[in-house]
């Protein structure tokens, strides 16, 4: 059996989720790394989040040009190449001698990480019938929350152990090994993907023809992305400064709130699958379920460590799972013909925000002593989100 319904869909699942794993390993484990960084080469809390900010450059353009290829061109060799530039760019960051050339290596590895987020989230929407696909966006979408929880829990080990530049050799292995079993693995559907061979569009055109489409899928996208990069650079950091709690224990928490991440993604994505409301309400509630969490870290110092605990996983899993059935909504949102460039150019959307919240969020608790008002910023964007989403529910949009 071909095609949707083909059990090789399962295969096609685990490669694309183990090379978002390996992509994201220590692009979104930067985290962890923090606070290393910050004792190595005597950081403040903004430029921690240049670190981030840095690998997460490039897709705001990145993603669109990869998605347009994708449309046209061999995922294969597409993510392979990718997934190998990104390996490269980060072994030669961990030969940098300054702060400086860290930012460079890791703005090179986000261009190569460009074709890893649409190209997996292509190949499985190709493979995987209506009713299955946001589960199976969710899976391969834990990708991302899994991996960086990995690099919450081993990246901060072989710093210790080794220093940071044995993190940064260690990334470059998790991406390079996922990168080239996509590229050698990967069969596409028997059926040639009609995007593929009309060339005779221009991108232009496709583009226009987007532009309707996305308003309803960016305002959560942004904002509820903006929450996610919060919690992944800077939880561990507020946690020894607000709660007293010790890095060592910070990084285990964040590890905890990536690891229910991945959960999330695949439960509330399943849920969407299922929901006669939509995907769009699946998001209301998660946006709820978020401003609940946020509202309880702020309050939270002086609670005991297993109440941090729980607002760390309820957090992770609402913050990190928003993308399932988000995705899930960018791919069926996409006119035929250009899903790929319909996910490139939502991502890019969202990355705007990833590249200027960290560095932003860091230095508003520089001028103030305290994280607390980047918190309530984030949380006062969410809430207009979900008013603005909750009303087009209410009206039947």
């Amino acid at each position: 059996m071909h095609g949707p319904l083909s059990p090789y869909r399962w295969v096609v699942l685990a490669l694309a989720t183990s090379a978002q794993v390996g992509g994201c390993f220590l692009v979104q484990g930067l985290g962890a790394l923090g606070p290393a960084l910050q004792a190595a080469f005597g950081l403040d809390a903004a430029e921690v989040g240049l670190a981030m900010s840095a690998a997460q450059t490039t897709p705001i353009v990145g993603f669109i040009v990869a998605g347009m290829l994708l449309d046209h061109f061999s995922e294969r060799l597409i993510v392979g190449l990718g997934a190998t530039m990104v390996a490269a760019a980060l072994a030669v960051a961990g030969r940098g001698e300054t702060y400086a050339d860290i930012l460079f290596w890791l703005f090179v590895a986000s261009i190569g990480y460009c074709t890893v987020q649409p190209g997996g989230g292509k190949v499985v929407a190709a493979w995987f019938p209506a009713d299955a696909r946001g589960f199976a966006l969710g899976v391969r979408q834990a990708g991302l929350p899994l991996g960086a929880a990995l690099g919450a829990l081993l990246l901060p080990v072989a710093a210790e152990r080794h220093g940071w530049r044995a993190a940064f050799d260690l990334g470059a292995l998790a991406a390079l090994g996922s990168g080239l079993l996509f590229a050698f693995l990967y069969r596409s559907p028997p059926e040639p993907l009609p995007e593929r061979h009309r060339k005779t569009e221009l991108w232009r055109s496709r583009l226009q023809e987007l532009a309707p489409r996305l308003p309803p899928i960016a305002l959560p996208g942004v904002t509820l992305v903006s929450v996610q990069f919060c919690i992944t650079v800077y939880l561990p950091l507020d946690l020894r400064d607000r709660f007293d709690i010790p890095v060592e224990a910070g990084v285990r928490l964040l590890f905890l709130a990536q690891f229910f991440g991945a959960l999330g993604r695949v439960a509330l994505a399943a849920w969407s699958d299922r929901s006669r409301r939509g995907r769009e309400f699946t998001l209301v509630m998660s946006m709820a379920a978020i401003l609940v969490g946020l509202a309880a870290l702020i309050a939270a110092p002086g609670a005991p460590l297993w109440a941090v605990a729980l607002i760390a996983a309820w957090l992770g899993f609402f913050g990190y799972g928003w993308f399932g059935p988000w995705i899930a909504l960018v791919a069926e949102a996409a006119p035929r013909g250009a899903v790929g460039l319909m996910i490139g150019v939502a991502l890019a959307i969202n990355q705007i925000v990833v590249v200027l919240t960290p560095p932003a969020f860091g230095a508003l608790r520089d001028a103030t002593g305290t994280y607390v008002f980047g918190w309530w910023l984030v949380a006062i964007a969410a809430v207009a989100a979900f008013l603005w989403i909750s009303r087009r529910l209410a009206a039947g949009a």
